[in-house]
């Protein structure tokens, strides 16, 4: 659904006189793509959070999804691990606290000469969540990233995993899961930028998913050799299956590459 409209603005933009350089002071207009590129060979440390408001069929609830983000370039790898930290609330009840699933995959990316990239790779789930927050389960998959990035003014790509459960605890659910991401960046100049990078959900084991779609803006910045990537994203969700399904949530981050 994303990708259907930015698509028609990639061929708009291409037509036209390049813009003016996208970055800010100190930063070229590299720098500016490198700063959303999830498979950029660079060292990255970021910090995402998912304020979910309202869920599918329970009143009341809320959530929080805070996820602490490693990324380290090996050759043409790219090693990411993430570690997430849930709060779960509902009305009546006190509030839960844990650790999420911990995921790591590692990329192997190639890049075209007009700056376009795609990798793939394998990616791997640890039942580390406290509080049954997680699944319980040990996963494994294969991850599929492609990032295109030869307009300067719009870059636009895709995350598709696919992970299923393999071994864990006997009395959870067996896994089996995909999750599209379709991304778009549209640069305005000054380093800011719009975006859309909603996470999709499919539960191929009970057929539940969940289909969000956002708008947010971001600022890009350096200082010193450091980039610091600043963006707000608010996302609702169009499709939905399932009991506790995000109906609204809201998608902030800061990373830094360095």
């Amino acid at each position: 659904m994303t990708a259907l409209m930015v698509l028609p603005l990639a061929l708009f933009a291409q037509e036209q006189e390049p813009p003016k350089p996208a970055g800010g002071a100190g930063l070229s207009d590299e720098e500016i793509k490198k700063a959303n590129n999830p498979m950029a060979s660079t060292k990255a440390l970021n910090l995402h959070t998912y304020l979910v408001s309202k869920l599918y069929g329970i009143e009341d609830a809320s959530m929080s999804q805070m996820i602490v983000r490693y990324a380290q370039p090996v050759g043409r790898v790219l090693i990411r691990a993430s570690m997430p930290f849930v709060v779960s609330s509902e009305a009546g009840k006190s509030p839960t606290t844990g650790t999420g699933d911990f995921n790591i995959f590692g990329i192997y990316s190639r890049s075209t000469k007009s700056g376009n990239q795609f990798g793939i790779g394998p990616t791997i789930t640890a039942p580390t969540a406290s509080h049954n927050l997680g699944s319980g389960k040990w996963q494994g998959g294969i991850a599929i990233l492609a990032f295109m990035a030869s307009n300067r003014l719009i870059q636009w790509g895709g995350l598709l995993q696919w992970q299923a459960s393999f071994a864990g605890q006997s009395d959870r659910d067996e896994v089996n899961t995909f999750f599209p991401q379709i991304f778009a960046i549209w640069q305005i100049g000054g380093g800011t930028y719009l975006r859309s990078t909603g996470i999709w959900t499919f539960n191929l084991r009970n057929g539940e998913y969940s289909v969000p779609v956002g708008l947010g803006v971001g600022k890009v910045v350096k200082v010193n050799k450091i980039v610091f990537n600043i963006f707000a994203e608010p996302q609702f969700t169009v499709l939905a299956n399932g009991i506790g399904q995000p109906k609204y949530q809201t998608f902030v981050g800061f990373n830094t590459q360095f």
